[in-house]
This record gives structure tokens, sequence and C-alpha cells, in this order.
């Protein structure tokens, strides 16, 4: 199945979270990270246990630090 993160299309596999498809991606759950699926931010709690259907959207937000 396909997703969208950040714009970009993503073939993932059937049941794949969120956790698993930010190792995937090769963007380890590091402090700083909001992701948000369909425009609902999913908290940090849900993220192993939350799986992805196709076509979702997903946005990743990393804070950064500056002023």
């Amino acid at each position: 199945m396909e997703v969208l993160v950040n714009n970009k299309l993503y073939a993932v596999q059937q049941g794949t979270t969120i956790a698993a498809l930010l190792q995937f991606i090769q963007l380890p759950a590091l402090k700083g990270i909001a992701v948000a699926v369909n425009n609902q931010v999913v908290p940090r709690n849900c993220w192993a246990e939350q799986p992805l259907q196709a076509a979702d959207s997903i946005t990743i937000i990393r804070a950064t630090q500056g002023g």
C-alpha cells in the first residue's frame, strides 16, 4: 500500500505502524517530533500501536531551536 509522508509517496506493508514507518524512513522517534495522520495529531504513546491505512497522509514535524 502507499502512504504520503510530507508530500512524498512511500510503499509500505499493510499494518505498518507509525513507529515502523519512522524506522523505515530512517527517522527515529526522537524528541521534538510530532506526527499527524490525515491532519489529526497522534500522541507519541500511540505510535507503536496505530496502523496506517492505504492513502493516509502523514505529516512529520520536527521542532527546531532558534529565534
